[in-house]
């Protein structure tokens, strides 16, 4: 009888090993045993073949329907026109553009800042206004800002599938600012800026404030504004057009899993 050595023994799921003799020479010395030798595994447990699959053969995002953009049929544009005995101003702003500036209120500040809006909001702002600036620059900020809020209010019609709020802190150099907003239909503003100087060229600092507070009327807009850091004139008014301009483009935006409808427990966002 062969014996067989303890490293060759098998678990009961495994076939044993066909081991070869052991030859016994006249001298009655044995030959070092031979390795184990085991079956083909294909001859145990033989697999079917399989068809080979080409990447059209797969089925495409596992079988759901593609997340696509709600329609926004020929853009979300608004267009205002507003003229009075101290202004005549005109807006079209598209909330689904490329960054179009092209501002021309006659305030060469306030047009800087409208580039601003426009750059880092992702919006087509166009804006022409002539006003009474032998006087001062006060009625024509104040009617721009009413009639981009009115725009606003426009182009963003029922508001359905809107992210609704916004939210953005922008740094520039030695200034920090906090804009948060709500596209609620609520006119409201919390402004908090410290600008040190009364003037930045020509344009009053305090027309800041006042621009802003123009736009809310009109949009119905929750706006916050907060001055984390800042000693600048110049930077701590840019940083806040731009961080506006930011959080503004959050808001408008779609979110997807909405589905187009309205963000709100309420079912309507409205001025009412």
């Amino acid at each position: 009888m062969v014996s067989v050595p303890s490293r060759f023994l098998c678990s009961p799921n495994t076939p044993p090993p066909l081991l070869k003799r052991r030859t016994i020479l006249p001298s009655g010395t044995f030959l070092a045993p031979l390795e184990p030798s085991y079956p083909s595994l294909s001859r145990i447990n033989p697999r079917p073949s399989q068809p080979s699959l080409s990447c059209s053969s797969l089925p495409q995002n596992n079988g759901s329907p593609p997340i696509t953009s709600p329609s926004t049929g020929s853009g979300r544009i608004g267009e205002v026109k507003r003229v009075t005995k101290q202004t005549n101003v005109f807006v079209k702003i598209d909330l689904d553009g490329s960054g179009v500036a092209d501002s021309n209120t006659g305030i060469p500040f306030l047009d800087h800042m409208l580039d601003q809006l426009a750059s880092h909001g992702l919006f087509d702002v166009h804006v022409r206004a002539t006003g009474d600036i032998h006087i001062d620059d006060h009625h024509t900020n104040e009617d721009v800002a009413l009639a981009i809020g009115t725009a606003l209010l426009q182009a963003l019609g029922d508001r359905k599938g809107i992210n609704q709020f916004g939210d953005f802190s922008a740094p520039l150099d030695e200034a920090w600012i906090h804009v948060s907003l709500d596209l609620s239909g609520r006119p409201h503003l919390s402004f908090d800026l410290d600008i040190p100087t009364q003037r930045v060229g020509t344009y009053d600092t305090q027309l800041v404030e006042h621009f802003f507070q123009s736009l809310v009327n009109t949009s119905g807009m929750t706006l916050h504004i907060r001055q984390l850091a800042g000693k600048n004139s110049h930077h701590i008014i840019k940083a806040t057009f731009k961080a506006f301009a930011r959080a503004l483009r959050q808001a408008t935006e779609y979110d997807l899993r909405r589905h187009g409808t309205i963000p709100s427990s309420k079912g309507v966002l409205s001025r009412s």
